[in-house]
């Protein structure tokens, strides 16, 4: 057993101290720092945050060797007891990473517990020294001696930990107890989240028991869970763990109907992922190399088929008119096609090079790269409307992945996503692989006709420059610069200035636009690294500024009852 405690008594120091107390079992122990947190594909080096790192047995202090970055080594002197100590600054606010202050605290442990060499598979107990007023709230449970107990380091890795003089909200959900923590930046968040929204926790109960339907399951696959919420002025995100959910929200944002229904489905999002991307969960990710980035094909299915649903759970749930998918999956619909990059990087190739791209886009990425979580969702959406032509429906492939597959902890490949699918709709043994690994997108104007939708462009009606432009003083910078619109194939780069066209000066975004003339040859004045370069700038006329998703006035009959039975998650009766 490895006995972990954390002091986070100082908090204004934004500065929390470990000690790991075990018995060793070797005479030469090695043990390293997680580099990732499972769930956010990038790799952070939480290494970075640690300082002060030592090791003592029996009262003396040992050499310490690096081995790695993130990897020490020790020779011990004998059997006796070891200690670790080091501490952790704590100063970034997000899902993913450590924070602390004199309001509350938040740790995903992978960023503070040493995995110690041969002990991941031993229990590990966890004690906390608090300020005043403050208590824990983690989704382990409690030993009667006040330590919460981990089965493995896995377990402990999963438990993210929010401290605070905050209370919890008890709800219960199919008979399985659920707590809510909230912690407002600057509010009191309970007290803000109930005077704006007090159906907000049957709210999330039924989106809830709406999950559980999904999966055909009587009651939720955690058998105590935690929600986590920190509220911010602005903001938006969210982790998942097997039993909790950290989540990330404005206040801005909640003060609308729709920022109150996109809260809603960042909630389905992330609960739902208990069941898919948790325990039924990539082959790749079953056992989780925490210090090296594995590639896994199947993020598609994990994060777009959930982002695909997420929209849906809130209106089966009898939320919300059906009428408001128009909106949110029109915009998932309309950014999609939008995105040039779905021309160049394939569905598969989105979730394998995610460690280098989706976490780490840059000004030129959206001509390079689509995200998984986008076009996963547009690839959900095209296979529960293609299962529905055979009687089917998305719901049944992931409950049968889910019996077959995800309850008894077996990761799946991307041949049992095939198999799975190509068992309700055979011809989706030839597509599925088509539209992971090609550019070729599926027919989603067809697709969205069998529910009586229609996808239709809205024209823009400034002159297209391929060119996103802002003002910083008296300056105008190039902020975006699209691979093979006019601006890209005139030669401007993002950060460059733009001091003239055809011989006026420029100062704002729309002076360029009014001074664009389509079809015509333009001497584009700009300044980079300190020289001054003229282009030739060729405006194109306007092209469309976005997609709107529509109901067909013409559909027919069996097409809106095909839109019904969609909207309820449930295959065709028969």
């Amino acid at each position: 057993m490895v006995d972990v405690f954390l002091d986070l008594r100082q908090p204004q120091s934004h500065r929390l101290t470990v000690r790991l107390r075990l018995q060793p079992r070797q005479r030469q122990l090695r043990f390293r720092l997680p580099a990732w947190t499972p769930g956010s594909y990038l790799i952070r080096d939480y290494v970075r945050q640690l300082e002060s790192l030592q090791v003592l047995q029996d009262g003396a202090s040992l050499p310490v060797r690096r081995l790695e970055p993130a990897t020490w080594q020790v020779e011990l002197s004998g059997e006796q007891a070891l200690e670790i100590r080091y501490a952790v600054m704590a100063t970034e606010l997000t899902v993913r990473t450590a924070h602390l202050d004199q309001d509350h605290g938040f740790l995903p442990l992978a960023a503070i517990v040493l995995e110690v060499e041969g002990e991941r598979w031993s229990a590990h107990t966890l004690t906390f020294a608090l300020p005043e007023g403050w208590q824990p709230f983690l989704p382990l449970p409690r030993l009667e001696d006040g330590r919460w107990l981990a089965p493995d380091f896995d377990a402990v890795v999963d438990a993210p930990l929010e401290v605070g003089p905050h209370r919890a909200e008890h709800l219960e959900i199919l008979g399985v107890p659920h707590r809510w923590v909230s912690w407002g930046d600057g509010v009191e968040a309970d007290h803000w989240l109930q005077q704006r929204h007090p159906t907000l926790f049957s709210d999330v109960a039924a989106v809830c028991a709406a999950s559980c339907r999904l999966l055909g399951v009587p009651k939720p696959a955690s058998d105590d869970y935690l929600f986590v919420l920190h509220l911010l002025e602005d903001g938006y995100g969210g982790l998942e763990h097997d039993n909790a959910s950290v989540l990330v929200y404005g206040r801005s944002a909640l003060e609308s109907a729709d920022g109150y229904r996109r809260f809603l489905q960042l909630v389905a999002h992330e609960y739902l992922h208990q069941w898919n991307v948790r325990r039924l969960r990539p082959r790749e990710l079953a056992p989780i190399d925490y210090h090296r980035p594995p590639l896994v094909p199947g993020l598609w299915f994990a994060e777009g088929v959930t982002s695909y649903l997420d929209q849906l759970l809130p209106i089966a749930a009898g939320l919300f008119d059906p009428a408001s998918l128009l909106t949110d999956l029109g915009e998932d619909l309309s950014r999609y096609r939008l995105t040039p990059g779905r021309g160049v990087q394939s569905l598969r190739d989105s979730a394998t090079e995610a460690w280098v791209k989706l976490y780490m886009a840059d000004a030129y990425a959206a001509d390079s790269q689509v995200s998984y979580y986008l076009k996963g969702a547009v690839l959900a959406l095209v296979l529960d409307l293609h299962l529905r032509r055979h009687g089917q429906a998305l719901s049944v492939v992931l409950r049968d992945l889910w019996h077959r597959l995800g309850r008894w902890g077996r990761g799946y490949g991307e041949d049992d996503l095939i198999a799975a699918f190509a068992a309700q709709a055979p011809d989706l043994a030839t597509l599925l692989p088509q539209w992971l690994g090609s550019l070729v997108d599926p027919d989603l104007d067809g697709y969205l006709a069998d529910v009586g939708l229609i996808l239709q462009s809205e024209a823009g009606t400034d002159p297209w420059l391929g060119l996103v432009a802002r003002s910083e003083g008296a300056s105008l910078l190039a902020q975006r610069v699209h691979r093979d619109g006019p601006a890209g194939c005139a030669g401007l780069m993002v950060g460059d200035e733009l001091l003239a066209l055809d011989e006026r000066r420029l100062h704002t975004p729309e002076q360029l636009i009014s001074r664009a003339r389509p079809g015509s040859e333009q001497r584009l004045l700009i300044a980079r690294r300190g020289t001054i370069r003229t282009l030739v700038l060729r405006p194109q006329p306007p092209q469309p500024r976005r997609w709107q998703l529509l109901e067909d006035p013409q559909a027919s009959s069996p097409a809106l009852e095909r839109r019904r039975q969609w909207l309820s998650l449930e295959p065709a009766p028969g």
